[in-house]
């Protein structure tokens, strides 16, 4: 890492359902508060089940100010702008400076976009026909428009990038967003994810049969699924020297990520958790950093019966005996699961715990799993002095991201200091 541009994040933002903000997130990470209920954003009749992490009482205008239209906005664009602004907001760039607009970009982790707006258009056009549907509606329906929408209203002239690689999409943002910075064709990102809510993607999950009927319970002996949800996470990654030039706080430091496939199948992992391994084997790598220097790892910990033996495996491969002895946690037992957001979710959550020092729960745990004996915290947050969290995010067709974040301890300001 000697050689090239130190990266840190200054500003983050996100809307998830146990936080409308960042400072609420923090204090239900804390808390161990569980956002996972029935569903009303749609009608789950019909379904096997009727729970998942829906974010309640939305406003857009809450968080976005009035010089910006909503027109046309999907719940995706307008979940991923509310949160731009508070990240922005969070770095002090906002309103943006027009002497960052050249050369700042935007990368968002996608999925189902604008799926839910598609839904009503379509239940709309069977009732009143074809003639008196209003067609304009499915203009942001492709996956694009949250990245597109930010770069067009912020005036962004930089790298603007959608990538769609599911559960890990977020995350892979986060490291390419890094690369951008130190190649030198940025000078500062937005970087992250949104996932919304939609009956296309809550049935597919139904028919794969892969959602709990209650709440998630990771690692937990009698798991039977995930708990599927959505959120937007948004963080602004530049350059140490342009952090500190302009004196922004600091929550940390992207130190490495590694990406690796599976090539096995596509929504299971493969159960040698050859993946998962080299994964997180580059991301050590690319950091600079040993096993030793690991101080806590956030688990994707999707609870589902595969998922959770094929990360645990893959752990103590990687870490060997001191794998035991690292604390792991899965915060999807609290937020769901918010797919191709979740990378990026999971990293403020890092970056929470790096700068507040404490390791958020896996709460709903009740008996322990033979095949799944590590440090899980599951008796509410602990207190720990952080200087290196691992966050891995496994995605359908065995997309592998790990993300090492690093808490910052140089000059200038420190977030939870």
């Amino acid at each position: 890492m000697d050689s090239k541009k130190r990266i840190v994040i200054t500003g983050l933002g996100t809307i998830n359902a146990i936080g409308g903000d960042v400072a609420q997130f923090t204090v239900s990470l804390r808390e161990g508060v569980c956002g996972i209920d029935q569903i009303d954003l749609f009608d789950t009749t019909g379904f096997r089940t009727h729970k998942g992490g829906q974010i309640r009482n939305f406003n857009p205008r809450e968080s976005i100010p009035k010089a910006f239209s909503l027109k046309r906005m999907s719940r995706a664009d307008q979940l991923a702008f509310a949160a731009t602004i508070e990240a922005l907001t969070d770095a002090g760039l906002c309103p943006l400076p027009e002497r960052f607009k050249e050369d700042m970009g935007v990368i968002i982790g996608g999925g189902s976009g604008g799926l839910f707006e598609a839904e009503n258009f379509y239940a709309d056009l069977l009732a009143k026909g074809f003639n008196r549907s209003r067609f304009s509606r499915l203009s942001t329906v492709y996956c694009a428009s949250s990245a597109d929408r930010i770069a067009s209203n912020l005036g962004l002239q930089g790298p603007k990038t959608t990538l769609m690689t599911a559960c890990s999409s977020g995350a892979n943002a986060l490291g390419y967003a890094r690369d951008l910075i130190q190649s030198g064709q940025a000078e500062i990102m937005l970087a992250g994810g949104v996932e919304p809510m939609c009956r296309i993607t809550y049935a597919a999950f139904n028919a794969l049969k892969s959602l709990d009927e209650d709440v998630c319970r990771p690692f937990d002996r009698n798991r039977s699924g995930l708990s599927l949800g959505e959120a937007s996470a948004i963080l602004v990654l530049e350059s140490l020297e342009s952090a500190l030039a302009r004196g922004a706080t600091i929550y940390g430091e992207v130190l490495g990520y590694g990406v690796s496939c599976d090539s096995f199948h596509m929504t299971a992992p493969d159960e040698k958790a050859s993946g998962a391994v080299r994964s997180m084997r580059a991301a050590l790598e690319d950091s600079g950093l040993s096993t030793e220097d690991i101080d806590y790892i956030n688990a994707h910990g999707t609870a589902t019966p595969a998922n959770d033996v094929t990360e645990t495996r893959a752990i103590k491969e990687v870490f060997g005996p001191r794998a035991y002895s690292i604390p792991v946690s899965s915060t999807k037992s609290m937020h769901a699961h918010p797919l191709d957001a979740a990378g990026a979710l999971e990293a403020i959550v890092s970056l929470l715990a790096l700068s507040h020092g404490f390791i958020p729960p896996t709460i709903h745990f009740k008996e322990r799993d033979p095949e799944c004996d590590l440090d899980y915290v599951t008796a509410g947050a602990r207190a720990a002095d952080l200087r290196h969290v691992l966050s891995n995010s496994f995605a359908f067709g065995g997309n592998n991201t790990t993300v090492i974040f690093g808490k910052y301890e140089g000059q200038g300001t420190i977030h939870g200091s």
